[in-house]
């Protein structure tokens, strides 16, 4: 039986998967050294924790980047050229492309640097180093608060937390709560707002199998597209200019035509998100019963009808393309989810690990689960009513969402006259322009 040994290490949220070994757990990677570098280096990592995060010297948390705040990408050059997949560089694909120069079909690779293609409001973010500040953001909670006053005293420290940081341009302070609320920690980050992009394979490649394989696994597909990073001549973040240089990073990833071996060590290291895994059997239950399917329902319409014109047109096609996976993206994550969920028995072995918790809490906490199952229960219509709102109305209906943000621009003439209206224009702007494009 082949064993791959396994460890995922993330910036926001880690999952492990060591094959038949136990362990298990979420790591941010300033807490390996303490936590998890003994048992990293006895399933063969040669690596220390200094070389996978440290603030002093270049280290792999330096070679991995929040790719448009939405994906993760890798320096692999010293050059400033990045790997992340096609379905995240989809999108700005999509933007260059035409008919004539369908980059989405046909692949796009850059000969040299001054063919490389920018891309407005793209940028990637750097963690400079990352803080736990859970001690300040507690102060004054107290364990007979109750949740809104929790969260509001919480919210208050966080600013005075934000206060207390001297941030850089183009640097950001980014708060994060973990564990539903019960521990914070600071991202100090730099952002590089000049990301070109360098090459892509056909969509046919980059997207092979499309939905149909989306969100399953084994995969076959060439998913991945190649990006470059920007900097002013002294390396330093800077907006696009025809005058900026390719970015040297701090470190990067060699390529290694090696190849692998059985029982190899092997690291994940990115930014998956976050994690449901701590919801009690009750959310469970509704997310597979009523949410889910609702929220499928809407979505297998929307597509429905886009898939209709892009068929009949191929400007309509090419304009709708991102929309269009954008949409399919999560409804094929649901229906998957749904399904995973029902098969591997989840509700069931939630309710009995539940039971388990029950028989050996204290008194005092016994009524924590009960109190679960009646607020789901209260709150399942509005739960419902949140979820179809926000398919409807800011998601799958465009028009309905531009209709929403123009409405906030009378009211910001309203209730700031000249001066709120022309500030809330100047914000708004550019999200028209994107949303006229196509």
């Amino acid at each position: 039986m082949k064993i791959v040994r396994t460890i995922k290490v993330a910036f926001l949220v880690a999952f492990v998967n060591v094959g038949l070994f136990a362990g298990g757990g979420m790591w941010l990677p300033q807490l390996i050294k303490s936590l998890n570098e003994g048992e990293m280096q006895s399933m063969g990592m040669k690596l220390s924790a200094e070389d996978i995060y440290s603030v002093n010297q270049g280290s792999l948390k330096d070679a991995v980047v929040h790719f448009g705040g939405f994906c993760t990408g890798e320096l692999i050059s010293g050059s400033g050229l990045i790997l992340t997949n096609h379905h995240c560089g989809y999108s700005n694909i999509q933007s260059h492309s035409t008919l004539e120069d369908n980059y989405l079909r046909d692949g796009f690779w850059a000969k040299s640097h001054t063919e490389e293609k920018a891309n407005p409001g793209l940028f990637v973010r750097f963690i400079d180093r990352i803080d736990d500040v859970t001690e300040t953001a507690m102060i004054g909670v107290t364990d007979d608060m109750n949740a809104k006053t929790r969260q509001s005293t919480i919210d208050i420290n966080l600013e005075l937390i934000k206060a207390n940081y001297e941030m850089g341009e183009f640097q950001e302070l980014l708060l994060r709560p973990f564990y539903n609320g019960n521990q914070y920690f600071a991202f100090v980050t730099t952002v590089y707002n000049d990301v070109r992009l360098v090459g892509a394979p056909p969509e046919s490649i980059g997207k092979f199998g499309a939905d149909t394989d989306n969100w399953v696994w084994p995969r076959h597909t060439g998913d991945f597209s190649l990006f470059r990073v920007y900097a002013s001549s002294d390396n330093k973040p800077a907006n696009y200019s025809e005058d900026n240089i390719p970015y040297t990073p701090k470190h990067f990833l060699p390529i290694s035509l090696d190849g692998v071996e059985e029982g190899d060590f092997t690291m994940v290291f990115g930014f998956p998100g976050r994690t449901n895994q701590y919801l009690p059997s009750p959310a469970v239950e509704e997310i597979v019963e009523k949410l889910n399917p609702a929220k499928i329902s809407i979505r297998e319409n929307a597509l429905a009808i886009i898939d209709k014109y892009m068929r009949a047109d191929e400007e309509i096609r090419l304009k709708y393309s991102s929309k269009f996976a954008r949409t399919a993206n999560y409804w094929k994550k649901w229906i998957g989810e749904s399904q995973g969920l029902e098969k591997s028995g989840a509700v069931a072995k939630k309710k009995k690990l539940e039971a388990d918790f029950q028989s050996r809490t204290a008194d005092k906490y016994k009524n924590i689960l009960p109190e679960f199952e009646k607020m789901y229960v209260a709150n399942v219509d509005l739960a419902y009513t949140r979820d179809y709102y926000s398919e409807v109305m800011s998601r799958n209906i465009e028009l309905l969402r531009t209709v929403g943000v123009t409405d906030r621009l009378v009211k910001a003439f309203e209730s700031g006259g000249e001066e709120g209206y022309n500030g809330f224009k100047t914000r708004l702007m550019p999200f028209l322009d994107e949303f006229y494009k196509d």
